[in-house]
């Protein structure tokens, strides 16, 4: 693991970071999660269509995603991230799809990841996998 130059809780303070979550429960928590740590929460929403609305009008900084979300039509919206250079992770309990592979600039992270390897996820040093 990577040392951080500022504690991680910090790391999340004025962030804008988009939730992409179609459980109401999970996007819940952790909304409240990560704005106790600072973080600015867009959504959560649980569409492509809207977060990609949101990534277009430049609305957030970084973005968590639903893993069971990336769908083909969903591609659209890590395509629009990583166009725009924003940092990404997927929330997911299992190995990813191979199509997945194909994509830059994310890390995986099991849903239960604790708050310090997301932060490191997405601003860290640019590490793929924690």
């Amino acid at each position: 693991m990577d040392n951080l130059t500022a504690p991680y809780s910090q790391m999340f303070r004025g962030k804008r970071l988009l939730i992409v979550e179609d459980s109401y429960f999970l996007a819940d928590e952790a909304r409240q999660k990560l704005q106790e740590l600072g973080a600015i929460i867009v959504g959560p929403v649980d569409d492509i269509e809207h977060a990609v609305e949101l990534i277009e009008v430049g609305a957030a900084d970084v973005a968590i995603l639903d893993l069971h979300l990336v769908t083909e039509r969903a591609f659209s919206l890590v395509e629009r991230l990583e166009k725009q250079r924003l940092r990404y992770v997927f929330a997911l309990g299992h190995e990813p799809a191979g199509a997945m592979a194909d994509f830059t600039g994310f890390v995986l992270c099991k849903k239960s990841v604790a708050m310090e390897h997301i932060a490191k996820a997405l601003f860290g040093n640019g590490k793929r996998d924690i």
